[in-house]
């Protein structure tokens, strides 16, 4: 059985050796491809219907931090 698999892996590696050489040859010439630019990206839908984005999901930083704790104080 020991032979057999040691063979068996011989045969495999010396296959996979041999298999890139049957390859097809890349010849100086063959740079026929042609490349064009694809086109733009269309515009992403306004899903919002036009709305603004709720306070919930304004970015934390200190000047809306600010803004949100004068909010929250009583007004004199």
């Amino acid at each position: 059985m020991k032979q057999k698999f040691l063979s068996g892996l011989l045969a495999l590696a010396l296959l996979s050796f041999t298999l890139p050489s049957c390859g097809p040859s890349v010849k100086e010439g063959d740079d026929d491809i042609v490349t064009t630019e694809l086109p733009p990206l269309p515009a992403a839908p306004d899903t919002t219907g036009g709305k603004a984005m709720p306070a919930q999901y304004r970015e934390l930083n200190a000047v809306n931090a600010t803004e949100d704790i004068k909010k929250m104080q009583p007004q004199m």
